[in-house]
């Protein structure tokens, strides 16, 4: 079968031949419907290496963690899955046995230092080829809805939801307001998370008039980037500044205007891994602001933004490459040429 494959540290990934896979106990194969190819995807085969001391993302392995498809062969002991259903894939793949893990957070599992990978797609191969084994635990079932535009909910859904949820003691009542900066893929979909389930304001701001435009027709108030951002963010909020605010990007500038934004008492999640930094000082910080961060959800939590899908809350904005364009859609990506989510497609024929 034909898969987007990560060789070697700091080298571009090859779209080659390689055997299709057989699943072991417990395990079942799908026939990929769909496959997100995420900004994560890129730091791993552009920006890391094996001084990094990350083993777990040591190449070489099928690219991935955005997944959806149906159900080709149950493994052996593997009961009550069906033959041609559609499912979502939850990408992380803890221990199985440590506290975080029984509770369905395998992203914070207790012995990740130790895991053989980290999720389907980040050390052991993913779903960027035509077939993909996957731990049977790790399927959340989709009905009848379309699992091609499904597939970035695994992650680009399943992250600021899970982030939204720890906040929602911030937006719970009248008056309340939301901000999002950074309107990509993870952004937009907040948006609309953020607008299905608070009654919060919903203030959204990027650097992109286009973006900024896709997140209006979601229910957001825009504000664009430039000088008086912040002044302008914090007018809309009659002074008292933003009571959960969201940070998709993470770079230092962001990470100052989500500071600078946030109300007393407020709360910031960054969510974004650029890595930025933020100097904390007692004076300039609004009292009792909390700054936290978060990384991908459990599966309980995958299943809550399935419902949200199937009844039509959230739509990912998804831009459809078949599997000869694959690299395409990573060469994109990191370029920043890219309007949606980019999904490859293993069955859609080449434009």
């Amino acid at each position: 079968m034909r898969a987007v494959v990560f060789e070697q540290w700091k080298t571009f990934p090859s779209l080659t031949s390689i055997p299709k896979p057989t699943p072991g106990p417990g395990e079942v194969l799908l026939k990929v419907a769909g496959a997100g190819a995420c900004h994560s995807d890129v730091a791993v085969f552009h920006d890391y290496d094996e001084s990094m001391g990350m083993t777990q993302l040591a190449p070489s392995y099928v690219l991935g963690h955005e997944n959806s498809g149906w159900v080709e062969e149950l493994g052996e002991g593997v009961t009550g899955l069906e033959i041609g259903a559609a499912y979502l894939v939850y990408g992380p793949i803890g221990c199985g046995h440590c506290a975080a893990c029984s509770r369905g957070q395998d992203t914070y599992c207790a012995n990740a230092a130790t895991n053989p990978s980290l999720a389907s797609g980040l050390g052991r191969d993913g779903g960027m080829a035509e077939y993909l084994v996957v731990p049977a635990r790790n399927l959340v079932p989709l009905g009848d809805a379309d699992p091609i535009a499904a597939a970035p909910l695994s992650d680009a859904g399943l992250t600021p939801y899970h982030a939204i949820k720890n906040s929602l003691k911030n937006l719970q009542g009248g008056g309340k307001s939301a901000l999002v900066i950074g309107l990509g893929g993870l952004g937009q979909i907040a948006v609309q998370i953020l607008t299905a389930i608070t009654g919060a304001t919903v203030i959204a701001t990027d650097m992109k008039p286009e973006a900024m435009e896709r997140a209006a027709a979601n229910g957001a108030v825009t504000v664009a980037g430039g000088p008086d951002q912040v002044a302008q963010i914090r007018e809309l909020t009659g002074g008292n500044g933003v009571d959960a605010v969201f940070d998709f990007v993470g770079i230092a500038p962001t990470v100052r205007t989500a500071m600078a934004s946030v109300a007393r008492q407020g709360r910031v999640t960054i969510v974004g891994i650029a890595g930025g930094k933020y100097e904390w000082d007692f004076y300039s910080t609004p009292y009792e602001a909390e700054l936290t961060n978060t990384y991908w959800g459990t599966i309980e939590e995958l299943y809550e933004v399935v419902a949200l899908y199937r009844a039509g809350k959230i739509t990912p904005d998804v831009e459809l490459f078949g599997m000869d364009d694959a690299l395409e859609a990573y060469r994109k990506l990191e370029a920043g040429e890219l309007s949606g989510r980019a999904v490859v497609v293993p069955s859609r024929a080449t434009a």
